[in-house]
């Protein structure tokens, strides 16, 4: 499948009514237009609906509604969508039809329902940030990133649950309540974009955004059994970040195969001035993955990157999916990039970021913040400017020692989570291979590990743990490969989808 959309598709022998467009005869053309069952699109790719909008094989007033039902289905056991925005989106589905029937040119997410991140600013559409300080907070306007995917064609739907301001990777906050797994709805999706990555897995909207700062969009996605990309910093401006010349913190695309991820990210990826990691960039280019052959590369394979906790379950199934790949690479080896002094990096930096947002919050309404956010500007406080400092040159010396590592490689392999998704009433895995756990997040190094190297990083997925829970891989590409990655990641996912052990795990959805 290609990352490429068609718009050519155009006609008129389709109109319009209150569902989408119905087939008739016209100009002695005989074309009947099928029906498409709810669980039919629901499950479609979004490059391949967007392929059909352009071809006027489905309307986006019946996509819309499919989701609609599939949401009313769904929804209820598992938490994902919290605030929406039906009659805003059926108007813009409505008049994204009457766009196709007239041939005006189309966006490249014409069309597509999409679900964003409640951590991202929806004009006109509740955003809390998981937070009951926000609880009523209905912005004036879009964020960047969401202005971005709705010029583009999306139509917004909703928003998806997260931690309290995205902190930790529990989905689950005390203004919507917990998102559950859709394999299992007693245990955690992950986080933060966890209500997004549920969204896509059981197909209650094919597009959605997120974002990552510890593997906010690579951990959900791993434990729901669909892709995160986290971008190389400033691909994806980000403009309301309070700490502009940090690299910690990206959005990115969320998605069910690398292909829609791409698409996504030809949209979001930008050059905007002031962001001061963004650079000029071909966005459009990104849509289009390009063809490569595993069979050239040079791989390097890390079950905890040479310090992340590593439950000892997860370190079978990932030799295990490693005997199962390492063949069709040109070179692969076993080998630890040097990360040694990550876990103190990243919770300086994390701290100072997190106070630099909230540390107002924390001395003005304590009371009303929860213990994750309050646990990181609490431990930002015990820092003095000599920490900074120090952290910051450590930073500085781990990114110049793991580009030096990478030079060997077109990619590093792991595996994308420490543990199997546990029960979300549980804060966070308190221990990993039996030992206790630093912090709430600790248990992510595999993720902040990535992180802290400033280079592009995917999780796809790998078939089921030993738990049948999804398991997937974390793929890190080298600086500013994120074209290459995105390339390495389709051909990958292509090879592991022959083999129903490494194929994309599919949750039970009930019917429609």
């Amino acid at each position: 499948m290609s990352g490429d959309v068609d718009t050519s598709g155009r006609g008129d022998e389709d109109y319009l009514d209150g569902r989408g467009w119905k087939s008739h005869a016209a100009a002695g053309s005989g074309r009947i237009r099928r029906a498409w069952p709810v669980s039919e699109l629901c499950e479609l790719s979004a490059v391949d609906l967007r392929r059909l909008i352009g071809g006027k094989d489905v309307s986006p007033v019946e996509l819309l509604a499919a989701c609609r039902e599939r949401i009313g289905i769904v929804n209820p056991k598992l938490n994902a969508i919290t605030a929406t925005c039906w009659e805003r989106a059926e108007s813009e589905a409505a008049r994204a039809g009457e766009a196709v029937l007239a041939g005006e040119p189309l966006g490249a997410l014409h069309g597509l329902p999409v679900a964003i991140k409640d951590t991202q600013l929806t004009a006109g559409l509740r955003t809390t940030f998981g937070s009951p300080l926000f609880a009523g907070h209905v912005p004036e306007a879009d964020e960047r990133m969401v202005a971005a995917v709705r010029r583009a064609g999306a139509i917004v739907v909703g928003k998806t649950n997260v931690p309290e301001f995205g902190a930790g990777a529990n989905t689950k906050n005390a203004v919507y309540g917990a998102t559950g797994n859709p394999f299992d709805p007693e245990r955690t999706c992950g986080g933060s974009s966890g209500g997004s990555a549920v969204a896509l897995a059981t197909g209650m909207a094919p597009l959605a955004t997120g974002s990552d700062t510890g593997g906010s969009l690579r951990t959900p996605a791993a434990m729901c059994g669909i892709v995160g990309f986290r971008p190389s910093p400033g691909l994806v401006p980000i403009r309301h970040s309070d700490l502009g010349w940090s690299p910690i913190s990206v959005h990115g695309p969320i998605a069910r195969d690398v292909h829609d991820a791409a698409l996504v990210l030809s949209v979001i990826a930008a050059h905007q001035e002031d962001d001061p990691l963004s650079a000029p960039v071909d966005a459009a280019s990104l849509a289009r993955v390009e063809e490569i052959d595993l069979a050239r590369l040079r791989i390097a394979f890390s079950e905890d990157l040479g310090f992340a906790p590593v439950d000892p379950d997860v370190r079978r199934v990932f030799r295990r999916r490693v005997e199962c790949i390492r063949d069709c690479f040109a070179d692969a080896e076993w080998r630890d990039p040097p990360l040694e002094d990550a876990d103190e990096i990243f919770e300086i930096l994390r701290g100072m970021s997190f106070l630099a947002s909230h540390g107002e919050h924390y001395r003005s309404q304590r009371d009303r913040l929860g213990d994750n956010v309050a646990a990181n500007v609490e431990q930002a406080l015990e820092y003095d400017f000599a920490d900074a400092v120090r952290a910051h040159g450590a930073h500085t010396r781990l990114y110049r020692r793991f580009v030096g590592f990478m030079r060997d490689y077109d990619a590093l392999i792991t595996p994308a989570v420490a543990v199997s998704p546990f029960p979300w009433s549980e804060p966070w895995p308190a221990h990993v291979e039996g030992r206790p756990v630093r912090t709430y997040f600790h248990w992510l190094a595999l993720a902040y590990g990535i992180t802290l190297t400033a280079h592009p990083a995917i999780a796809i997925p790998c078939g089921r743990d030993e738990a049948g829970l999804p398991f997937g891989l974390q793929i890190c590409g080298r600086r500013g490969g994120d074209r290459k990655l995105l390339a390495i990641a389709a051909a990958l996912e292509r090879r592991l989808a022959r083999t129903p052990a490494t194929a994309r795990p599919r949750p039970a959805v009930d019917a429609p």
